[in-house]
């Protein structure tokens, strides 16, 4: 991976927020770091004689983020909300409101505590493929734990105040100055400094030791011979937009990588064991569609059978969302998103198509394995999460 730091363009920005702006466009100018509004990032500013932590607004992307898009936090009430041994939903949106310089300002990140315990002056987070990937992979704690001996290492933990806490406990007796960043298993990365551009570099240098990694452990070969097979993609458009109650608009992969992945045998368990960071699950729902035939409608029964015995099994006061899925794995023809509109459509597919190449590679490292059924449903339906969602359309 390229670092696309220029100190001749950072020479514009002469104030902290303005390179903060900076570094966080350039870590979403690489879809391999984030993708349609995950990371984030932040940066502590000392403002009327307080420490302000101004933190990327949740559901904003990082490629295009200004100034306006980060929420100031009064740093001290975040750090406050560490030590808590608990803390709803509700009650860390309600505080971290009312900390807020500016309530007219983006709601904060929803990693917005866990930015202010690390005691660097900037904090990026990304959902880096490479690192993923790896961590996905069913050796992958032995794998990070070697890959990364400098690094803070949790495990799988629910995003927000949950994982907050757990690396506030954790990070007790550690020493910060020795860490080199943190490694969310199933999640994503952490690097700080109080330079920007070294945290931004410790970034790119971290995701350059994994993707060398998977180059020399988990090469894979893509196939090119689907492109002959025919379905009748009108037909699955017609019930699709039936079962969601709405026209959809649908995005068709047949790349050597879509090709690759629906191709394989098995397909209904190779193509359905879980998305690669949590977060995906509000746009493309836990599993996709399988069609290994031309019965569309018994397979999409089967799919909406299936969805609802898996909410059945893990809600508790929860409403449950359309069971219709997001997208569909054709055998031997490729993948279909199914959209509100374009830009739905095209979101999902990129979920989609860097998913498809973490599995392949994950399953060269001894198989690929998302988080759990049950930690799924948490994300699926965590409002928080959601909330990113209707914001974006």
């Amino acid at each position: 991976m390229k670092n696309l730091y220029d100190d001749k363009t950072a020479q514009k920005y002469t104030d902290d927020l303005s390179l903060r702006v900076y570094t966080s466009n350039l870590l979403g100018k690489s879809d391999e770091l984030v993708l349609h509004g995950g990371g984030n990032t932040s940066v502590k500013i000392f403002q009327s004689a307080k420490e302000i932590l101004y933190v990327k607004g949740s559901g904003w992307d990082l490629v295009n983020i200004k100034a306006e898009g980060f929420a100031p936090v009064r740093l001290k009430s975040l750090q406050d909300m560490a030590k808590l041994e608990n803390l709803s939903d509700s009650e860390m949106v309600a505080s971290q409101k009312a900390a807020m310089l500016d309530k007219s300002a983006p709601n904060p990140s929803v990693e917005a505590i866990l930015h202010a315990i690390i005691p660097f002056k900037f904090v990026d987070h990304t959902h880096a493929d490479a690192i993923v990937t790896i961590s996905n992979s069913k050796n992958g704690k032995e794998y990070i734990k070697r890959l990364y001996p400098d690094f803070l290492i949790i495990p799988y933990v629910m995003p927000g105040f949950v994982l907050a806490h757990t690396i506030y406990e954790m990070a007790s007796d550690l020493d910060w100055f020795t860490c080199k960043g943190i490694i969310l298993h199933n999640h994503g990365i952490f690097t700080f400094d109080d330079n920007a551009k070294k945290s931004y570099t410790k970034m790119i240098d971290a995701v350059n030791v994994a993707e060398d990694f998977l180059e020399q452990n988990a090469t894979i070969g893509l196939r090119r011979d689907c492109k002959d097979k025919v379905f009748d993609i009108d037909a699955l458009q017609k019930i699709i937009a039936r079962e969601k109650g709405y026209d959809v608009v649908l995005k068709i992969n047949r790349s050597d990588l879509a090709c690759t992945y629906a191709s394989k045998p098995n397909l209904q368990d190779f193509a359905s064991r879980g998305v690669l960071t949590p977060e995906h699950i509000i746009r493309t729902k836990r599993v996709p569609l399988i069609l290994e035939d031309h019965d569309i409608e018994s397979a999409v029964e089967k799919f909406k059978e299936r969805y609802k015995t898996y909410f059945n099994k893990y809600a508790t006061n929860e409403i449950a969302l359309n069971p219709a899925p997001c997208y569909a794995v054709i055998k031997d023809f490729g993948v279909v998103s199914f959209g509100k509109n374009d830009k739905e459509a095209a979101i999902i597919d990129d979920i989609v198509s860097h998913t498809m190449l973490a599995v392949l590679k994950a399953d060269k490292l001894g198989g690929y394995k998302s988080i759990s059924e049950k930690e799924s449903f948490k994300m699926e339906y965590w409002e928080l999460e959601q909330a990113k969602v209707i914001r974006s359309h």
